[in-house]
């Protein structure tokens, strides 16, 4: 087999990728070690950015996103049993829209595939060959073995996938930041705490709380790395939120039937390094943030759209100048994303036993509440920084 462009994993940025690519009359074959059924259920949070929505309705991907998507001016925060709203809308425009990451792959599938578009599921790239002039994979389906030649490679396939292990060791830029903190999350049937999605600030460490619909909740509690989830039953878990999310401004926390529980440990990770020859890195394969700010999907949507002019520039100019450009594109936005992360991280969560922390802490959050102008500047990011490089339909 032979394509224009390999693209290693069925995620936000691998799909997004893709479907640009096919606007543009450019071939591609999306591979994806997991099955159909797997990526399009496995529970991810979905705080989607301005510019990400936008870029969606503009690729015509967005009909369900707009029907079922909660649109939300920003977020509340909570600390000393208050509770404030920090309305980013009013003060910059635009807006942030809750849509789990799963319905967003679900909706790019769907196109892929009515487009005639090939995802090869349950499909791993086993090898990555470079050289001056292709690339060549080779691939396991269950066991049978093929290759695939591509003038390109654009490695969508995570942390822990093949694509960033093909790069030389020698040269490789990479910066890692481990948290000794995790998140512990449950899906509940509970109705919102809130309109909008709310981090409570707590000396014993963050609770955070964002809807799914108007019975369906997903809660995340601060535990220390390394936790066992067989240590927190259900009970446990509510009573802990309920004292870090206590208040004197509304009523206690709702409890409901929890559905689904997940542990994740909170670290930073980039990799300058985000190309070398014909291969990309595209989203997590290339940087890793917190869970707090919900900055990877959109991180991932952005490298998509750079790399997607990059590789439209090439194949209707014959111009490489985009391409040698990915990472220093990509790179600006990514590390904004990144301190913007590390200030909600360090701000919210309970790390450090200082005895200091708390107070400094709560001074930021202070700020946060009676500064219109610390308010815009979160805002800014929150809701989304513009793409480095702004998609543009060929036929327009």
């Amino acid at each position: 087999m032979h394509t224009q462009v390999a693209i290693i994993g069925a995620g936000p940025a691998g799909l997004t990728l893709a479907h640009m690519l096919h606007l543009q009359g450019i071939s591609s074959v999306v591979i994806e070690c997991r099955g159909r059924e797997h990526i399009e259920t496995r529970t991810r949070a979905g705080i989607l950015e301005q510019p990400t929505v936008t870029l969606f309705e503009e690729l015509g991907v967005a009909d369900r996103l707009n029907r079922e998507g909660l649109s939300h001016n920003g977020f509340y925060v909570r600390f000393d049993r208050s509770t404030h709203h920090l309305d980013f809308h009013r003060l910059i425009g635009g807006n942030a829209t809750v849509y789990p990451q799963q319905e967003v792959v679900k909706d790019l599938v769907a196109h892929r595939l009515a487009a005639g578009g090939p995802i090869l599921f349950d499909t791993a790239v086993t090898a990555i060959e470079t050289t001056a002039d292709e690339a060549r994979l080779r691939l396991d389906h269950r066991g049978t073995t093929t290759e695939l030649t591509a003038d390109f490679v654009a490695g969508c396939d995570g942390f822990h996938g093949v694509s960033r292990a093909h790069l030389p060791a020698a040269g490789l830029r990479e910066f890692t930041r481990t948290y000794p903190v995790a998140w512990l999350g449950i899906l509940a049937h509970t109705t919102p705490t809130t309109p909008e999605g709310m981090y409570c600030a707590h000396e014993s460490g963050i609770s955070v709380h964002s809807m799914r619909g108007p019975r369906i909740t997903r809660q995340y509690l601060q535990v220390p790395a390394g936790t066992d989830l067989a240590d927190w039953p259900d009970d446990r878990i509510w009573d802990e939120l309920t004292v870090r999310s206590a208040s004197d401004d509304h009523p206690e926390l709702e409890r409901g039937e929890v559905v689904d529980r997940s542990l994740a440990p909170l670290r930073s990770y980039v990799c300058e390094t985000m190309q070398h020859g014909r291969l990309f890195l595209l989203g997590d394969a290339a940087h890793i943030v917190p869970p707090t700010g919900a900055k990877g999907l959109n991180l991932a949507v952005s490298d998509a759209c750079v790399l997607s002019h990059a590789l439209g520039g090439w194949y209707r100019a014959g111009t490489r100048a985009h391409l040698d450009a990915y990472s220093q594109t990509c790179l600006p936005r990514v590390w904004k994303a990144q301190h913007f992360s590390w200030t909600l991280t360090t701000t919210l969560h309970a790390i450090s036993d200082d005895p200091m922390d708390w107070p400094l802490r709560r001074a930021r959050l202070a700020r946060w509440v009676e500064s219109e102008a610390e308010q815009a500047a979160l805002g800014e990011v929150y809701l989304g920084l513009p793409f480095p490089t702004p998609w543009r339909h060929p036929a327009a």
